[in-house]
């Protein structure tokens, strides 16, 4: 957690199997693990409550990867876009 979160989630994205999404709706908090398997979660704290935190966290820890059509899109992140 940060202001924007952009700068949290550009230095964890350096890692080596870090897949961090920034994340301030809940829509966009399902689809960063549904769609895209994310595994850290970045809010920006100047622009959400508390309790939205709390409830992205919720929606985080709660909803699976869908795999799918989707496992390309993340192995090519993971391996590079080879």
């Amino acid at each position: 957690m940060c202001g924007s979160a952009n700068g949290v989630a550009m230095s964890a994205n350096k890692h080596q199997g870090i897949r961090a999404a920034i994340c301030w709706q809940e829509e966009i908090t399902r689809l960063a693990r549904q769609h895209n398997n994310a595994n850290v979660l970045c809010l920006p704290a100047k622009f959400i409550t508390v309790e939205e935190a709390l409830n992205f966290v919720d929606i985080f820890l709660n909803t699976e990867f869908e795999a799918g059509r989707h496992q390309r899109r993340v192995d090519k992140i993971a391996n590079g876009n080879q």
